[in-house]
C-alpha cells in the first residue's frame, strides 16, 4: 500500500478553507487531521471524531514528551495537533489534511518539509470583507481584526507550496484534488514509497 500525503491548508478566515475540507473528506481517500485539546466537549461532540480531548495534565504530559507537531493555548484551553495520528493515518495510505493557521502550518514545516503546503485566499479582499460581513455572526470591530490579519498572513504566501484562489468552491477543489495527483506522481514520492517496502 503506497503511503499517504500530509496536506497543509491554511487562508485567511473567510477564505472558505473550512468548506473546501467538508467536500474533500467526502472522499473516503481524504482524513481530516484530529486535534487534541483541553477544553470540555460541546454537545455532539465526540472523542476521537471532533477532538481528542485530554485533560491539562495529560496535555503537558504530551508536550514535554515531544508527542505534538505544534500546541498552542487559546482562551485559557490548549490545542494541538497529535504526531501519532498523522503518521499512522498516512502510513495506512490516507491522505492527511491538516487545516491549520499560518503559524502552526510553518512549525509543522520545520517537521515534515515534504508536507504539501496550500495557501487558500479569497479573490479579493474586498470579498473577504463581503464574506465576513455575510456571516452575521461577528461585530464590526472584530471583522477588522480579522480583515488585518488576513492582510499579513497574505504576506506569507511564498512559505507555501500552492496557491489556490477561492472564487468558485467546485473549481477550487478540484484544484486541491489535481495538486494532490500532481504530488503522487513525483519521483520523490516514488521513491519514498519502495523504500518503505523494502524496509
Amino acid at each position: 500500500m503506497s503511503q499517504g500525503l500530509k496536506i497543509v491548508l491554511s487562508g485567511p478566515s473567510g477564505s472558505g478553507k473550512g468548506t473546501i475540507v467538508k467536500e474533500l473528506i467526502k472522499d473516503k481517500q481524504f482524513q481530516l487531521s484530529i486535534s487534541a485539546t483541553t477544553r470540555a466537549p460541546r454537545q455532539g461532540e465526540e472523542e476521537g471524531v471532533h477532538y481528542f480531548f485530554k485533560t491539562r495534565e495529560a496535555f503537558e504530559t504530551m508536550i514535554a514528551q515531544n508527542e505534538l507537531l505544534e500546541h498552542a493555548q487559546f482562551c485559557g484551553n490548549y490545542y494541538g495537533t497529535p504526531k501519532a495520528f498523522i503518521e499512522d493515518s498516512v502510513k495506512n495510505g490516507k491522505d492527511v489534511i491538516l487545516e491549520i493557521e499560518v503559524e502552526g502550518a510553518m512549525q509543522i514545516k520545520e517537521i515534515y518539509p515534504e508536507a504539501v503546503f496550500i495557501f487558500v485566499v479569497p479573490p479579493s479582499l474586498t470579498e473577504l470583507e463581503n464574506r465576513l460581513v455575510g456571516r452575521n455572526t461577528e461585530t464590526r470591530e472584530v471583522i477588522d481584526q480579522r480583515l488585518g490579519r488576513a492582510k499579513e498572513e497574505l504576506a506569507l504566501y511564498k512559505q507555501y507550496d500552492y496557491v489556490v484562489v477561492n472564487d468558485r468552491l467546485v473549481e477550487a477543489i478540484e484544484e486541491i484534488q489535481c495538486i494532490v495527483r500532481a504530488e503522487k506522481l513525483r519521483s520523490s514520492f516514488y521513491g519514498q514509497n519502495i523504500e518503505n517496502e523494502n524496509r
